[in-house]
C-alpha cells in the first residue's frame, strides 16, 4: 500500500473516520443507554452501593471511578506516546486502546452492583473509559501530520460531525431494541445488548482508519527500559518550550480550566437528568433522556460546523469565549431545571456549543503550535491537560454530590470554572511572543 500524502481528501477522511467508529462509545456509554442502565439497577428509595469497603451514593461511585480512570490516562499517556515516538509506531498504540475499549464495552453486558460482581462490573467500565480516550491521544497526535493548517479546522469538524452522524444511527437501532420491550426486565436485557454492539461496531469501522493512517516515522529502535519514561522527558521539554510561546501558554490554561467544566457536565448529564429532573415514570424517563441525548448530537453536527464558520469570520478565541459564555448560562440554568420540557431545551443549548467547543479547542491548539516533527509530545501534553482537568472535575463534582445529596449544587459550581475560562483567554495574545 503506498502511503498517502500529507492534506489527500482520502487521508483526511480515513483520519475523520475514526470518530465515526469511537463515537458511538461517548454516545451510549457515557451518555446514553449506559447511565439509565447503571440507574435502573438501584431501587428508587435506594441509591446507595458498597464498593472498595466503603458506602457511595451510586452516582458518586460511578463518578469516582470516572476520574480514576482519567487520572491513569493522564499518567500513562505520555510514557505510551513516549515509546511510540521512539519505535515509530503510533498507530499500533492508535490499535490497542481501541480493542481495549471495545472489549470493555462488550464486557459491560455482564455488569452487576452486588457485592460479588460490582469490582469486576467496574473493571469493564474502567476498560471501555480507558479505551476510549487513551485512543484519543494517539488520535489527535495525527492531526497535523495528515493536515495542512488551513485544513485543520475543518477537518477537525468533520471528523465530530461524522462522530455524531454515526453515533446517531447505532442509538437510534439501540433505542428500537430498549422500547420494542414492554417488561422492564426485558427493557435492561436489549440494553445490555446495546454495550455489544458498541463494542463491536467501534472495532469495526475503525479498520478502514487503520488502513490508511500511516504508521509513524519509525526509527528502527526497540522498546528498552530506558525509553519507557521517554515520554515524560518529553513533556519536560514541551513545557519548557512552552515557557517561551506566551500565546500557546495562556491558552493551555484557559483550555484546562473550560475543557475541566465541560467534560465534567458532558460525562454526568444523563445522570443529573435521571435524578433531578421530575418525569412522569420509568419509560417516560428512559425515552425522555434518550430523545434528550438524541437532540444533542443531531444539533451537535450543526453546532461543530457553525462554530467552524465563526472560527474563520471572528478568529479562534473570539469564537471560544462566546461559547463559554453560553456554557457559563447554562450552568445557572440547568440549576432551576425541573421539567422534562426545559430539560429538552437545555439539551438543544447543550448540543449546539458541545461539538463546535470540542473540535475548536482541538484545532486551535494544533494552529497555535510551533513549527515540530513532534506532535505527538505536544498532543500527550494537550491530553494530559484536559485528563488532569477532569480528574479535578468529576473529584470536585462528586465531592459537592456525596455531601450535599444533590447534583444541583454541584453543577451550579462549574458556574465558576467558565466564567474563570473567560477570563484566560481574554488574556491569549492575538500573535505568538
Amino acid at each position: 500500500m503506498n502511503q498517502l500524502k500529507k492534506g489527500s481528501k482520502k487521508l483526511l477522511n480515513a483520519w475523520a473516520f475514526y470518530d465515526w467508529a469511537n463515537s458511538v462509545y461517548t454516545l451510549t456509554i457515557a451518555s446514553s443507554i449506559f447511565p439509565i442502565f447503571y440507574s435502573s439497577l438501584f431501587i428508587s428509595e435506594i441509591k446507595n452501593v458498597q464498593a472498595f469497603g466503603m458506602e457511595f451514593k451510586s452516582t458518586a461511585l460511578i463518578t469516582f471511578v470516572t476520574a480514576f480512570t482519567f487520572l491513569v490516562v493522564a499518567f500513562t499517556s505520555p510514557i505510551l506516546s513516549g515509546i511510540a515516538d521512539y519505535v515509530g509506531n503510533k498507530k499500533n498504540f492508535l490499535k490497542f486502546f481501541c480493542y481495549l475499549g471495545s472489549a470493555g464495552c462488550i464486557g459491560l453486558y455482564w455488569f452487576d452492583i452486588s457485592p460479588d460482581g460490582i469490582h469486576l462490573s467496574l473493571l469493564f467500565y474502567f476498560m471501555g473509559l480507558i479505551g476510549y480516550w487513551g485512543s484519543l491521544v494517539f488520535y489527535n497526535s495525527y492531526l497535523p501530520d495528515i493536515a495542512f493548517e488551513e485544513q485543520q479546522d475543518a477537518i477537525s469538524a468533520k471528523g465530530f460531525s461524522m462522530g455524531y452522524i454515526g453515533s446517531v444511527l447505532l442509538l437510534i437501532v439501540n433505542l428500537i431494541m430498549v422500547m420494542s420491550q414492554d417488561d422492564g426486565a426485558a427493557k435492561m436485557q436489549m440494553m445490555r445488548y446495546s454495550f455489544v454492539t458498541v463494542g463491536i461496531w467501534w472495532a469495526l469501522f475503525s479498520q478502514y482508519s487503520f488502513y490508511w493512517l500511516p504508521k509513524g516515522t519509525s526509527s528502527g529502535h526497540k522498546v528498552t527500559r530506558a525509553v519507557v519514561f521517554n515520554g515524560l522527558k518529553e513533556l519536560k521539554l514541551v513545557w519548557k518550550q512552552l515557557k517561551k510561546d506566551l500565546r500557546l501558554k495562556r491558552y493551555l490554561y484557559a483550555f484546562f480550566v473550560f475543557s475541566m467544566a465541560v467534560q465534567t457536565i458532558m460525562l454526568v448529564a444523563v445522570y443529573f437528568g435521571e435524578e433531578e429532573i421530575a418525569w412522569g415514570g420509568d419509560s417516560e424517563k428512559t425515552m425522555g433522556l434518550i430523545i434528550s441525548i438524541l437532540v444533542i448530537q443531531i444539533v451537535a453536527v450543526f453546532g461543530a460546523l457553525l462554530t467552524s464558520r465563526a472560527s474563520n469570520k471572528y478568529g479562534n478565541i473570539k469564537t471560544l469565549i462566546a461559547v463559554n459564555i453560553v456554557w457559563m448560562c447554562l450552568c445557572f440554568y440547568a440549576y432551576f431545571m425541573e421539567t422534562p420540557m426545559q430539560f429538552y431545551i437545555a439539551a438543544s443549548i447543550v448540543g449546539l456549543v458541545m461539538g463546535g467547543i470540542q473540535a475548536l479547542a482541538r484545532s486551535t491548539y494544533s494552529k497555535f503550535l510551533p513549527e515540530t516533527d513532534d506532535t505527538t509530545s505536544y498532543f500527550s501534553f494537550y491530553d494530559v491537560a484536559e485528563k488532569i482537568g477532569i480528574v479535578f472535575g468529576m473529584v470536585i463534582f462528586a465531592t459537592i454530590d456525596q455531601i450535599t445529596g444533590s447534583m444541583r449544587n454541584a453543577i451550579l459550581f462549574l458556574f465558576v470554572f467558565f466564567l474563570f475560562g473567560i477570563v484566560l483567554l481574554l488574556r491569549v495574545p492575538k500573535n505568538r511572543i
